[in-house]
């Protein structure tokens, strides 16, 4: 019997937009958001679940989830990665978390 490789924890890089629910404590004039969050996972698609299901969990609708890749596949892609987004990385590694980095809220007449 052979035994089950163990995946190794990365960290994705996902862009997730949310819509407008009750309690989100989004502006209150906005239309939704966009999150840039650091989540760990085995794979991306664990690490969209997570985000998904942390998100729901603060009242938050997520509508939409892009991925980056991890840190070295950004890295191939070209990406420039600052030295906090790194940290920011590490840590949600380190906790097996899911960090949301940034937040723009969009606004009636937004472009986009």
């Amino acid at each position: 019997m052979a035994e089950k490789k163990k995946n190794k924890q990365q960290v994705y890089t996902l862009l997730v937009e949310v819509g407008r629910s009750a309690d989100d404590g989004l502006p209150k004039d906005s239309t939704g958001a966009a999150l840039m969050c650091y989540a760990s996972g085995v794979d991306e698609a664990e690490a969209v679940r997570e985000t998904v299901a942390i998100l729901k969990q603060a009242d938050l609708a997520p509508l939409d989830v892009t991925g980056f890749g991890t840190l070295d596949e950004r890295l191939d892609d070209g990406h420039d990665i600052s030295d906090e987004e790194r940290e920011l990385m590490a840590r949600a590694l380190a906790e097996n978390s899911v960090i949301v980095a940034q937040m723009t809220p969009f606004f009636e007449g937004d472009d986009g």
